[in-house]
């Protein structure tokens, strides 16, 4: 069983405070996801972010297929990191860690992603040639929607 990880570190010219508030929204992640991926959140998202809570989603992300998508928000400390996982979904595993630090005249987010492709050595194949760069694709369109809503870190 392979497991691959994605990465990413941003710095935003935010308070933590700021931070926090848009990133445990769940209903922001539509405005932070590419609208080609019919990102519809169906229930879960109303109300602030606890441990336990539940979010379905329905999601566009290849070929126009449309997959529900279901989350647990199984870990909280607040205005610190949170992590998401998966329930039922398109992968065969996805965790996804979520940081925030305050760091001089703003903060670092960092994303930590663990996932598993399914479907056994074609998933493989699949992974470096179209899950990776997807995935690649969509952090980067949220990197740059963040710096489009909050600005762009300078040192």
């Amino acid at each position: 069983m392979k497991i691959y990880t994605l990465h990413k570190k941003q710095n935003l010219p935010i308070s933590v405070e700021t931070a926090w508030d848009f990133l445990s929204d769940p209903a922001n992640l539509k405005t932070i996801t590419p609208d080609y991926m019919g990102f519809n959140i169906l229930s879960g998202a109303d109300r602030p972010m606890f441990p336990g809570q539940i979010i379905q989603y329905i999601v566009t992300p290849v070929m126009g297929i449309k997959t529900k998508w279901v989350t647990e928000i199984t870990h909280v400390k607040d205005k610190e990191y949170f992590v998401d996982e998966q329930r039922f979904g398109p992968y065969a595993l996805w965790h996804h860690k979520h940081f925030i630090k305050a760091i001089p005249a703003g903060v670092e987010m960092e994303d930590i992603i663990d996932y598993k492709i399914p479907f056994g050595w074609l998933g493989q194949l699949l992974q470096p040639i179209m899950v990776a760069p997807k995935l690649e694709e969509i952090f980067e369109y949220r990197r740059k929607k963040l710096e489009d809503l909050f600005g762009t870190y300078e040192v």
